[in-house]
């Protein structure tokens, strides 16, 4: 199983996770775990997704990503499991 972490920040608005999502299956992406909030009109989410069944280079889904929070005003990022965990390992 590939895993990667996708992390959503930015102002609220509508449509941000559907177009997300969106994009995952339609490229076989699945969600394992997705953690939301919005504070003070801010939106924050971070996705753990398995990329086993996708035909699509990391990179290409990353840059993919970034162009769809970039529509929308938002910062999309997507880091490999291995490489999230251990930046933020204390």
């Amino acid at each position: 199983m590939k895993k990667t972490i996708i992390t959503v920040v930015g102002k609220d608005t509508i449509g941000i996770i559907a177009k997300v999502s969106t994009y995952l299956a339609d490229n076989q992406i699945n969600v394992e775990d997705i953690s939301q909030t919005i504070i003070q009109g801010y939106f924050n989410m971070m996705m753990i997704v398995d990329t086993s069944r996708s035909s699509i280079p990391f990179g290409e889904m990353a840059r993919d990503l970034e162009a769809i929070g970039e529509e929308i005003g938002l910062k999309i990022r997507c880091q490999h499991e291995d490489i999230f965990t251990r930046m933020h390992r204390i």
